[in-house]
């Protein structure tokens, strides 16, 4: 039982006569040839062997997993013996991907009807949340023989008694979009629905598709489960790829921001004028927003109607005609954050354009395949950089994309919540015996190391055991009895129907001081905050104390920096693997400026490792030169540089660790904690992918610290740092909704996540009287640690500093080193507009290279210099920052002024607009907001400013 290769490419006269006549007519008229993937793939799939197709977007993997199915359908309606019942199951992740593949099945079907001159019967139905009743039913009375649905309706079925018999001689499952399901714990709740589904169906085939991911012999495996056999047919580089980093300008840190930001929007309107359609990923909502008003704004006589955004915080409506108007050609350009990665068909693109990193291989990749679409064209992608640690890690990125060293994925392993959920789902099919309930679930990939111990706990939690948890409202949801297991109670069918599923509802933290409503915050961005961080929030900074339920307590604080920046919640994370192909490039270049090599020597070697034009490879030079001359030290992936700064701010230690986002997230907490507990303070941490900041700790020896980091503690470190966090505590509702302790629907009733998170709260004490080991505990722990930071690494790097395969460095200055300059004012310019952090970065930057030039090293240093002071140019920035904040209130309370007198209205909407201005949420007149609500959801009065009008049409649903 294991992996094998499928490498030989089948020629047309081997898979031809595998093929009905009709289906093979239908076949050589459509297409000229058999495309790569269908080469390897069709005769395995037809052959009934389960097969994992790893091919790019447009490659014609679709097709390659539905064809031998067609052609046996066929063949059985053909002779009459076509029944009715599911033949093949098609799961993707997205609802939209399954309307698409409908749309794509439907029309080869028409077309071989056509040839057979008659209607073969063939059914094809969609089963998702969004299926009427009615269509339901008629699923029942006439079920299609292929079944397109999503992880979560699969399981619901499975769950249904007279649907799940139709699941009972399913043939095929095809898992589309495979590898975006298996990093997160829908794929955990897919592999058990998988085995229910084996079970009913034994003699099923499984077949996967997937884009570019690594390692592919783990998504095999987790494709079929334990001892089954699996091939795997690799065809992820089977184009050509035409791919480039570009830079707007030559100098990266000397250019005026203006400049620089002319520079990339002339790129970018170049790159979209050379090709017929561009499809822009910026990584967030905000960024997508301002790309394309920016593009109007600039050229408006070449964008207005031809160019769309696509996020996640746009209506579905929105997003669906954005796709629309892409397939049928009308875009000359679409915009988005990370939302049209996966395989949704928007037609033909022939640019992908990445502003800034992708921040993995794998991604990249993905983003890039949406260009080319079809058989034969070459994918043509661009990554423009915007500054020197952008230039340097789109550069290892790009030539680890050509030389296909892909990051390796993550796969969520033994989730206890998933598991209560799933087996509260199996209960209501049958009677089980545990035996061989444990059994089926260790076949899963995901839960092959399931212990007896993780599973009883979890039927004890099931079945009631703790009496205790009655008085929270948490009743049994099965029997069991003398080692047999089965649901209990009418009420545990609906509860299951109604819960099932493993996405969190996300919704907005109310930001209070005292009573005084300040603002709201995304949940994402608040998980992400400890009790003394710093952020900003409406251009005011605040320091966040606590939370309670859906309400966060804080206080102002004016002169305290920021520590965390506003867009960390959208933020995609450095990946551990290419993280750490950044730190071998940095060796390698440290190594060459420590042995003194000539610039034209180092330059060649950049040349030769990285894919880079002479512009880029210079830059990246001189960066590498600025900071070898600054402090002699380069992080890297055996070195780990700490400088201890210390300036008007205070003192604060920068870690430089080439390691990624989750383990800097992890790393940094462990650090911290030790730290907190030395000092009997508590400390502050700001993460970048780079490294992270600690500080707020006096009297604090750092070597010491690093001195009491033990890998074989850390578990036990990370453990009791997180115990009070706030990513632990909204992680453990999501894992209770999950485990359904905590129902989200009920009765015809739909909790509040606020009300959900007040539960929980009571509800995670209430189970530590029981035990501070009990299994949703455990997971809500497992998840922070293992999924979203990254534990197991972070334990292998500690244990390569305690055996000094990675040496730490120590230096103390008043000024970060070049390096570090990124690491040491995370969040703090985040009270800046992107032109001023610019020019502040290019201040600092002088101020470096004059250090440099005191000590003798050979470096250019700018003219005109000033003593190092970056607390005056901040307070600077922040005054002018509220002198104009200040201005833009007035104007507005000028123009609501106007429009009232002119429209007529009582003098008591000045008041309403002012307290809207001044972003408050409450205490406004009824009449004023539903006036508020009519004037506004049509055409604005052309009274009423445009200022006014954009500023209302921003703010309305606050008060809504």
């Amino acid at each position: 039982m294991g992996v094998t290769y499928q490498t030989r490419d089948f020629a047309d006269d081997e898979l031809l006569p595998i093929l009905t006549p009709l289906v093979r007519q239908w076949f050589s008229t459509s297409f000229t040839s058999f495309a790569p993937p269908q080469r390897r793939a069709l005769m395995p799939i037809h052959s009934r062997l389960n097969t994992l197709v790893s091919a790019p977007t447009g490659s014609g993997k679709t097709l390659t997993a539905f064809l031998s199915i067609l052609n046996e359908l066929v063949d059985s309606a053909q002779k009459g013996i076509l029944r009715d019942q599911v033949y093949c199951v098609y799961v993707s992740p997205l609802k939209a991907l399954n309307n698409d593949i409908q749309r794509n099945l439907l029309k080869p079907l028409k077309e071989l009807c056509e040839l057979e001159g008659a209607d073969l019967g063939i059914r094809v139905a969609v089963r998702t949340g969004d299926t009427t009743p009615y269509e339901r039913q008629k699923m029942l009375h006439n079920p299609p023989h292929i079944l397109i649905t999503t992880p979560e309706s699969l399981a619901i079925l499975l769950s249904t008694k007279r649907f799940s018999q139709l699941l009972c001689n399913v043939q095929w499952t095809i898992i589309d979009e495979i590898h975006s399901l298996a990093e997160n714990k829908r794929g955990a709740h897919m592999s058990l629905s998988m085995e229910r589904l084996q079970r009913l169906s034994p003699g099923m085939c499984r077949v996967g598709l997937s884009a570019t991911v690594a390692p592919i012999e783990e998504i095999g495996r987790y494709l079929v489960g334990q001892n089954r056999d699996v091939q795997i047919v690799d065809a992820q580089f089977v184009k050509n790829y035409d791919l480039q980093v570009m830079s707007p300008v030559n100098n990266l840190i000397d250019t005026p921001h203006f400049v620089m930001h002319k520079a990339m929007y002339s790129l970018l309107h170049k790159l979209i004028q050379e090709h017929k359609t561009t499809l822009i990923f910026t990584n967030t909502r905000a960024g997508t927003e301002r790309v394309v008003d920016t593009l109007k704004e600039k050229y408006p006589k070449f964008y207005d109607k031809n160019i769309g955004a696509h996020h996640g915080s746009m209506g579905k409506e929105m997003r669906h005609q954005v796709e629309q108007e892409l397939k049928e050609g009308k875009l000359k350009a679409c915009v988005s954050s990370t939302s049209l990665e996966l395989g949704i068909d928007i037609g033909s693109i022939d640019l992908v354009i990445c502003l800034g990193s992708p921040k993995s291989v794998a991604r990249f990749l993905q983003r890039v395949g949406r260009a080319g679409h079809g058989l034969g064209e070459t994918v043509k992608g661009r990554l423009i950089v915007m500054n020197r640690d952008d230039l340097v890690e789109c550069s290892v990125l790009l030539k680890y994309a050509v030389e296909k060293n892909i990051d390796r994925i993550h796969i969520p392993r033994l989730c206890l919540d998933v598991l209560a959920q799933q087996i509260a789902g199996m209960a209501l099919e049958t009677i089980w015996d545990e035996q061989e309930l444990y059994t089926l679930i260790r076949q899963s990939y995901c839960y092959k190391d399931l212990t007896w111990k993780s599973f009883n706990e979890i039927l004890n939690y099931l079945s009631g055991e703790f009496v205790s948890l009655e008085e929270r409202y948490i009743f049994a949801k099965i029997w069991r009895n003398e080692g047999k297991i089965g649901k209990k109670g009418r009420m545990a069918r609906v509860i299951y129907m109604m819960n099932v599923g493993t996405i969190p509802d996300q919704t907005f933290i109310t930001v209070k001081i005292g009573e005084q409503i300040v603002g709201r915050l995304d949940e994402a961005f608040q998980e992400k905050l400890n009790p003394g961080d710093v952020f900003v929030l409406g251009g005011s900074m605040y320091m966040f104390k606590y939370s309670r339920g859906m309400t966060a307590q804080v206080v102002p604080t004016p002169n305290r920096p920021p520590t965390v920046p506003s867009w960390v919640s959208e933020s995609l994370p450095l990946s551990f693997d290419l993280a750490s192909g950044i730190g071998k490039f940095r060796r390698l270049v440290s190594e060459q400026l420590r042995l003194g090599k000539q610039k034209k020597d180092i330059i060649a070697f950049i040349h030769h490792y990285l894919y880079v034009d002479d512009m880029a490879a210079e830059a990246i030079y001189h960066y590498f030169k600025e900071q070898h001359s600054y402090c002699q030290l380069i992080g890297h992936d055996k070195q780990l540089v700490v400088e201890e700064i210390s300036d008007e701010m205070g003192t604060r230690y920068v870690f430089h660790t080439m390691f990624g986002r989750r383990v800097n997230d992890c790393l940094s907490r462990a650090i911290a904690f030790i730290a907190s507990r030395r000092t009997q303070r508590d400390v502050q941490v700001a993460i970048t992918d780079n490294g992270f900041t600690i500080a707020g700790a006096k009297n604090l020896s750092i070597r010491h610290v690093m001195g009491l980091l033990r890998s074989d503690k850390i578990d036990m470190v990370m453990s009791r740092a997180i115990e009070k966090s706030e990513v632990y505590k909204r992680r453990f509702r999501h894992c209770a909704e999950r485990a359904l302790m905590i129902l989200k629907k009920y009765a015809g009733r739909k909790k509040s996540v606020g009300r959900s998170q007040v539960s929980s709260t009571i509800l995670l004490n209430a189970l530590k009287r029981i035990s501070t080991e009990f299994s949703i505990i455990e997971e809500a722990k497992r998840e922070v640690l293992e999924d979203l930071m990254d534990i197991t690494q972070t334990k292998k790097i500690v244990k390569r500093i305690e055996d000094g395969t990675i040496r730490v460095d120590y230096r103390k200055s008043d000024l970060p080193s070049p390096f570090g300059f990124s690491i040491a004012l995370q969040g703090r310019m985040d009270v800046m507009k992107i032109e001023d952090r610019h020019e502040f970065l290019r201040r600092m930057h002088g101020y470096v290279l004059a250090k440099i030039a005191v000590s003798g090293q050979d470096v250019e240093v700018p003219q005109e210099l000033l003593q190092p002071s970056y607390e005056e140019l901040w307070d600077k920035q922040e005054k002018e920052q509220e002198e104009k904040l200040l201005d833009k209130k007035t104007l507005l309370i000028q123009d609501a002024q106007q429009a009232i007198q002119r429209l007529k209205l009582p003098q008591d909407y000045v008041e309403n607009f002012i307290r809207l201005i001044e972003g408050e949420t409450t205490g406004y007149r009824e009449d004023f907001v539903q006036w508020l609500q009519s004037t506004f959801s049509g055409p604005v009065p052309k009274v009423i400013s445009d200022d006014l009008a954009k500023f209302v049409l921003e703010k309305k649903q606050q008060i809504i």
